[in-house]
């Protein structure tokens, strides 16, 4: 029964997130549909960090790229602001899949912190091409989005609906990737992590294997990009920079890797310390960054490991002296028995 406990209290928590965030003020229920895109691209990383043990700094530009394909779509073509929506999900996800296939076959010739530089760079190249690339992306200025799509009778301009939508692509994800961790293939991705020699030795293909899950985790980060151009309406350089791969890595490791909803929990800590203590204190960085600094030093396994089940403790109680000494053995009472002590 314990080991339905969990699945069940974070069906019950979304539950809640589902019905009361909507009754919530504009700016409670905008803040919670970021948090949600952010935990989609959180739980992609967490593919790569968490289970696989390898961290990126490369996963703005899959958000970056989905965002930019959207407005790219939406303003030039006009293309993707009806029924032809869930056409731009599906091409967001398989560009983002398509950028870290192509990513990772550079990447992933790399270990520890090379591989965390390479996809800095290959993240910055991207960078460089929404910053100079004028006639497509806007340069320093980004695109501003005409509108959200409109689907029939459900005009997503309306945050409530475009919450649903976000919690529908949201619930989707996360159990598509609870499914994946907890398939076979899943399992050899945490003893890749654990120990990537022995895999090796037991026959398993440990590159064929990260290369598959890096794919996998563009391909959901460029999910979040479709999602996150509507949620801010315009799309900019600046997400595509250093800063949101950092935020994104933070929010796994606040949260806790390896868990999936840790992301999900890092998000709600960071874009709630950002967005909501901006408005009540001019010095909130500080804030942010304490929060950091305490979360990894007294819980360097995220958030969520406070209510992981630990041991039982020892038995309270006076320790006698009897018990410190050690019994002597066979040969210590021979010994004693004559006379001598060596």
């Amino acid at each position: 029964m314990k080991g339905h406990r969990k699945p069940l209290a974070v069906l019950a928590l979304l539950f809640a997130v589902a019905v009361l965030t909507p009754h919530t003020t504009p700016f409670v229920l905008l803040l919670v549909t970021r948090i949600l895109i952010l935990a989609i691209l959180a739980m992609s990383l967490d593919l790569l960090l968490g289970f696989t043990g390898i961290a990126s700094l490369g996963h703005a530009a899959f958000l970056g790229l989905g965002a930019y394909m959207t407005a790219i779509l939406a303003v030039r073509y006009n293309f993707g602001l009806g029924w032809g929506f869930p056409l731009v999900i599906l091409f967001g996800s398989l560009l983002g899949a398509a950028t870290a296939a192509l990513f990772g076959l550079f990447a992933l010739r790399a270990r520890g912190v090379y591989f965390l530089m390479i996809t800095l760079a290959l993240s910055q190249c991207v960078w460089g091409l929404a910053y100079r690339w004028d006639s497509l992306t806007g340069g320093d200025n980004g695109l501003n989005l005409p509108g959200r799509p409109v689907l029939g009778v459900i005009r997503l301009g309306n945050d409530t609906a475009f919450f649903y939508l976000v919690f529908a692509c949201f619930a989707v994800s996360l159990l598509a990737l609870y499914l994946f961790v907890q398939s076979p293939f899943g399992k050899s991705l945490v003893g890749i992590r654990e120990h990537e020699v022995r895999m090796r030795i037991l026959g398993y293909n440990t590159w064929l294997h990260k290369y598959i899950v890096f794919v996998v985790s563009g391909a959901f980060g460029g999910l979040a990009g479709v999602l996150w151009a509507h949620v801010s309406s315009e799309v900019s350089p600046d997400d595509v920079t250093l800063a949101t791969s950092v935020d994104v890595l933070l929010m796994v490791v606040l949260g806790g890797p390896g868990t999936l909803f840790g992301g999900v929990v890092g998000a709600a800590i960071v874009v709630f310390l950002r967005e909501y203590l901006s408005t009540l204190v001019p010095w909130w960085q500080y804030v942010l960054g304490g929060a950091y600094v305490l979360a990894i030093l007294y819980l360097p396994d995220g958030v969520l490991s406070i209510f992981r089940q630990r041991p039982p403790p020892l038995a309270a109680g006076p320790v006698s002296a009897e018990a410190l000494t050690p019994s002597p053995g066979p040969g210590d009472e021979l010994k004693i028995n004559q006379g001598g002590i060596e």
